[in-house]
């Protein structure tokens, strides 16, 4: 008797994006730690490490002229420069995350997610979120708190973050962080809503 192998469902790339100094890191790892079922995409970025963050784990630290031969070479997904760096979404470990029907979680700017969303990229379905602050004053006050940018830094980031806040709407669903915890059920509630109609239309 001959068996049929179930095809594998294709998995949800949900994008995140958020201000800088608006928490999408930590939202993205108590995400991680809630659901085993659900993988990050880490990033390629030219920056240095900030105190803590570890290679392969929070980003992969490459120099400038890596991180343009993986471009040449086709090997990102999406790539913007930000705060005078680099920043790239590795293309093949997604896409073999994606086609094992894992959800990944990509935390980008809004350059990148729009490259994500007008070329399509990735075939399969998308889930984008964007994380908004509570206010322009608060978002200082985190960005003052970390103690890792000069305030010339800060202003500069402000000023990008106010035209990021604008490209809000151009995302499937906003949420604004104003308590950590509540903002990480309320992305939860929403990939999970997302991907019960996934599967409802998958199975239909």
């Amino acid at each position: 008797m001959s068996t049929i192998k179930k095809k594998t469902q294709q998995g949800l790339l949900v994008i995140l994006s958020a201000p800088s100094g608006c928490g999408k890191t930590t939202i993205v790892d108590r995400l991680l730690k809630r659901h085993e079922d659900r993988i990050r995409a880490v990033s390629v970025t030219t920056r240095k490490p900030r105190l803590g963050e570890k290679d392969g784990v929070d980003y992969f630290f490459v120099t400038r002229e890596a991180f343009k031969k993986m471009e040449k070479a086709g090997e990102l997904l999406e790539s913007a420069k930000v705060f005078d760096e680099y920043y790239g979404t590795p293309k093949s470990f997604v896409r073999e995350q994606l086609k094992s029907g894992k959800t990944v979680i990509l935390a980008i700017d809004v350059q990148g997610a729009k490259i994500l969303r007008t070329k399509a990229a990735l075939k399969g379905p998308q889930f984008s979120i964007f994380v908004l602050p509570p206010s322009v004053k608060v978002l200082r006050d985190r960005l003052e708190g970390r103690r890792t940018d000069s305030p010339e830094e800060i202003e500069k980031r402000l000023q990008i973050a106010q035209e990021e806040i604008k490209e809000a709407g151009s995302y499937d669903r906003t949420v604004m962080n104003q308590n950590l915890d509540q903002t990480v059920l309320e992305i939860e509630r929403l990939m999970d809503e997302f991907l019960k109609k996934k599967s409802a239309v998958h199975a239909a």
